[in-house]
Formats: structure tokens, sequence, C-alpha cells
């Protein structure tokens, strides 16, 4: 087997084992926003996603960086094969968390009221962002067990990770919104975060990292080295989370909770493309990337090839978002979300430029280039705001859709200008075409919906494209691997027997 075909195999399977569980938690998440919909309605929706929104913010600002600083320097560590750097760094990352994450319980307790004031407009709800306080430290311990899992790429065990939090998540909320409706949200969210904390310790522990003593005053000036870098990449996080916060509570004066609830709901399943690919990219292809950071050529090499197999995957899941968007939403909503249809169908579009541009910026990342990418977030954040500002004045809700294109179409001609800038390289003449050749199909199944002459053909004709667009994914992706059906088989144990 070539080289090239293992590099495609490898991707691929990191993107189906991520992917695919990404893809299972989302489902099941999927599963327990119904319980949502249906018990508690739109604003129930919008609270729960409210609620989220707080607590991101806070671990955005008090993690200051750490999940991403502590992969690359673990991946590093890997790479270079050193034991004792390993030990030093998981034992800095570990200690870190724990303080950072519990200065970020502290604000968000002390600052509670200011909280309910500024995201809902009034103190109604200081008691429940207080509760939720815990999650913060919760979370940041988490993540601290999630960065060795991911240096050390064990791609399996994350997606593990990922799924048995879904189906926790799942059985824990489901009975609490029952027995106490809206007020069950707060302790699903808390018992949710302690069931995750259980569950990624649980594999981390088996992640052989050798004993060392590491004194406290050596810690310390570990963790200088990793808040150095990571403090660029929280203000980056923190563009996109403050971006994330302020549109919801322009939404919540705009349209009231209904209206936030029906925008969480297009978002939250163009989310299923968006996990499904860029999961998969962060889990694998950052450490990946970090190793080669130095060879532009590799670099090159490694952007177009990730963005080659995240279009081939992404596509016909984009195209059949689009097609299935009313389905999908009485489906895992109710019809009280009707209006999150056609937010829904513009933020595929939007989706769609984000896999495009995503492995360009982890170039930034695995070339330490923090202040820049700092840079771009804020430019993404800021734009995303004014382009929300006016594209829901002009157009209501579904201008939160057209924004989110917009945004994502002008942040992939930067990250172009910056591989190139970074690297001397730029797009294969392949990605070019697999680009372009995608977004045609998509925009003419779009043309096919809107167009009132096509009537009854809209379904035949728009299945037509998705079947030949799935096919000639799956062709290209059989080409470049090596992989076909009866290889599969073959390795599933389930190769057809000659006949006697």
């Amino acid at each position: 087997m070539s080289r090239k075909a293992t590099h495609y195999r490898s991707i691929l399977k990191a993107s189906s084992l991520i992917g695919g569980a990404s893809l299972i938690n989302l489902l099941i998440g999927m599963v327990r926003v119904k319980f949502v919909a249906v018990l508690l309605g739109p604003a129930g929706v919008g609270l729960m996603g409210t609620y989220v929104t707080i607590t991101t913010l806070v671990n955005t600002v008090s993690g200051m960086g750490i999940s991403t600083s502590g992969v690359r320097q673990i991946s590093e560590s890997y790479g270079a094969g050193n034991q004792e750097s390993i030990s030093r760094t998981v034992t800095a990352v570990r200690r870190t968390v724990w303080l950072t994450g519990a200065l970020g319980m502290l604000l968000t307790a002390a600052g509670a009221l200011w909280l309910s004031r500024w995201s809902f407009g009034n103190e109604d709800h200081t008691v429940p962002v207080a509760l939720l306080s815990v999650t913060v430290l919760l979370a940041a311990i988490t993540s601290g067990q999630a960065c060795l899992l991911q240096g050390a790429r064990r791609i399996a065990d994350m997606a593990k990770v990922s799924v048995v939090g879904a189906v926790n998540g799942t059985l824990i909320g489901i009975p609490c919104y029952y027995a106490w409706g809206m007020r069950g949200i707060v302790p699903s969210l808390i018992l949710g975060s302690i069931a995750g904390l259980a569950t990624s310790w649980w594999f981390a522990r088996r992640v052989p990292v050798e004993p060392l003593q590491v004194p406290y005053r050596k810690s310390l000036s570990d963790s200088k080295r990793l808040l150095l870098f990571g403090l660029p990449l929280m203000l980056s996080g923190l563009a996109g989370t403050l971006s994330s916060y302020l549109i919801r509570i322009v939404m919540i004066r705009e349209v009231g909770l209904d209206g936030v609830g029906v925008y969480q709901a297009a978002f939250s399943l163009s989310g299923l493309i968006v996990n499904y690919v860029l999961l998969a990219m962060a889990a694998d292809y950052y450490p990946r990337l970090t190793t080669v950071a130095h060879d532009n050529q590799r670099v090159g090499e490694e952007v177009n090839t990730q963005t080659e197999v995240a279009l081939l995957l992404a596509g016909p899941a984009l195209m059949a978002t689009f097609m299935f968007a009313p389905i999908a939403i009485h489906i895992f909503y109710s019809g009280r979300f009707d209006a999150a249809v056609e937010i829904l169908r513009w933020a595929v579009y939007g989706v769609f430029w984000r896999v495009v541009s995503w492995p360009m910026g982890f170039i930034l990342l695995a070339k330490a280039k923090g202040s820049l990418f700092l840079t771009t977030e804020v430019f993404a954040g800021v734009f995303h705001l004014a382009a929300i500002w006016f594209c829901t004045r002009h157009w209501g809700l579904p201008g939160t859709g057209m924004a989110y294109v917009l945004m994502n179409a002008v942040c992939t001609v930067i990250m172009l200008g910056l591989f190139l800038g970074l690297t001397g390289r730029t797009w294969s003449r392949t990605v070019v075409f697999i680009t372009f050749g995608v977004l045609g199909l998509m925009v003419l199944a779009g043309l096919i919906s809107l167009t009132s002459w096509s009537g009854w053909l809209t379904w035949p004709l728009n299945l037509g494209l998705l079947s030949g667009l799935s096919l000639a994914c799956l062709w290209r992706l059989s080409r470049k691997t090596g992989l076909n059906l009866q290889t599969v088989l073959a390795k599933l144990g389930l190769k057809a027997r000659p006949q006697a």
C-alpha cells in the first residue's frame, strides 16, 4: 500500500471514530432536546441554551486556553518520545486546570446577579446561575483529562468518552425535565457534568504516564509556558463565545426566549455535521499537524488531504440536511419550531465554508501563531455580530442564518491568504474542484427547492443530486484509500465464502 493511501486511511479512520462518536453523541443529545422541546417548548430550549452559553463564556475566560496549549505540549512530547517531558506537562496541566476551574467557579458564583441581569434583563435567574458555577470547575478538570487523551492521540478512547457522556447526559436529563419542568434544567446540567468528569477520568487513567514527583515550583514554571501560549487562544476563544453570548442577549430582548429557542434549534441541527467532521480534525489532525509544523511542504500536504477528506465526508451530509430540514425539525423538536427550517437551510451553507476553512485555521495553532489566531477570531466575532445586526433587521430570524454564511465565507478567504503567506502553499487543483463542485450541487439543490415550477419534482430532483454526490464521494474515498466493499467486509470478518 502506498504512503499516500495509508495517510488517507489514517485520516478516514480518525474521522470515522471521532466523527461517528460525535454524530452518535449529538443524536442522543437531540433525543434529550426533543424532550425539552415537547415538555418545555421553545422557551425551555432557549433557556437551556442561554445557561450553557453563560457557563461556556466563563469556562473560556477561566480556562486560559489550557485545553489547546496543553494538547500542543503533550503531543510534542509524545512526538519526541520524551517520557519525562510528558509526565511534567501532564502534571502541570492537571494542577493548572484545578486552579483555573476553581477561580472560574468563584467568579460565576460571585457574579451570578450581574450575569442574570445582563443575560435576561432581570434578577430571576441569579440562583440558577450561581448553582451552575460548579459545572465550571467540573468542566475545567474534564478538559485536563481530555488534553491527555487528545495529546496522546487515544482516538478510540476519546470516541468512547463522547458516546458514554451523551448517554449519561440523556439518562440524567430526561427524568429531571419530566419531574421538575423548567427547574430541572439546572440539576440536569450539574449531574451531567459530574458524569462527564467521571467518564473522562476513567479513560484518562488508562493512558500510561510514568510517575514523576514534580515540585510545585517546577509545575509553576511549566504552567507559565502553557499560559503564555494559551492566553491568546483564550482571548480568541472568548471572541467567539462572547459573540455567541451577545447574540443571545440581543435576541432575548428582540424576540424573547421563544425566538432564541428557534435559533438554538436550527444551529443545533447544523452542528450535527460540524461536529461530525470538525471534532475529528481537532482530535487527530491538530496533533498530527503540530509534529510537521516546521516543514511547510508537509503542512501543505496535510491541509489539502484533510480538506479533501472533510469535504467528501461532509458534502452528502450537508445536502441531506438541507433537503430534510423540515422533517428533521419536526422529528427532533416539534411543529412549534417551524420557523427554524429556513434558518437551518441557510446555516448549512455556512457550515460548508466552515468545513473548508478549518484545516487552514489549525496552521496558526500548529505554528504557535497565537497572536495572529487571536486577531482572526476577534475579527470573525465582530464581523458576525455586525452581520447578525444587519441581516436580522432586514430579514428577521432567517437573517441569523444568512449572517452565518457571510461570516464563514469571508473567513475562508482570509484563511486562504494566511495559508499562502505562512507556508507558501495553497489549495491543490483537486481541492478546488471538489470544493466548488460540492458547493455548486448544494446551490442547485437550494434553487430547486425554492423555484415554484419544480413542484412535485423537487424531491426526485434533489434525491438524484444527493445520490450522485454520495456515489461520487464514496468512489473518490475508495480510490484514495484503497478500500472497497470487499476489503471492508474482509476486515469485519464478513467476507463471503467461495461456493463449493
